[in-house]
């Protein structure tokens, strides 16, 4: 909270990411007893990864962070984002896991 005010003055946009519902989508939903730090950064990491595809790869929506702006940020002092990512896994149980429509509802 501290950060709030600098974040929303001189940002153009931010992505919310709280540690604490880092650490519990690994205990509930990952089943990690004791997650390390490079379990918190792949989540970090694939999400913030999924929201740079547009970067990376061609296409007509969102091809550069301005054009994201323009089309999600209604208001200048509102482009604080809350991200989401689906689905999730491990990252030492990712290429193993094969998913059903259930499980990707229930996350």
């Amino acid at each position: 909270t501290l950060s709030v005010h600098q974040l929303v003055e001189n940002t153009d946009e931010t992505f919310c990411i709280d540690n604490e519902a880092l650490y519990d989508i690994c205990f509930r939903t990952l089943k990690l007893a004791n997650p390390t730090y490079g379990d918190l950064n792949h989540l970090v990491s694939v999400t913030m990864s999924g929201v740079t595809t547009c970067l990376r790869f061609p296409g007509q929506l969102n091809a550069d962070l301005r054009k994201l702006a323009v089309n999600m940020v209604p208001f200048p002092r509102l482009h604080l984002f809350m991200t989401g990512f689906a689905p999730l896994s491990a990252r030492d149980a990712a290429a193993y896991r094969a998913l059903n429509v259930a499980e990707l509802t229930q996350q």
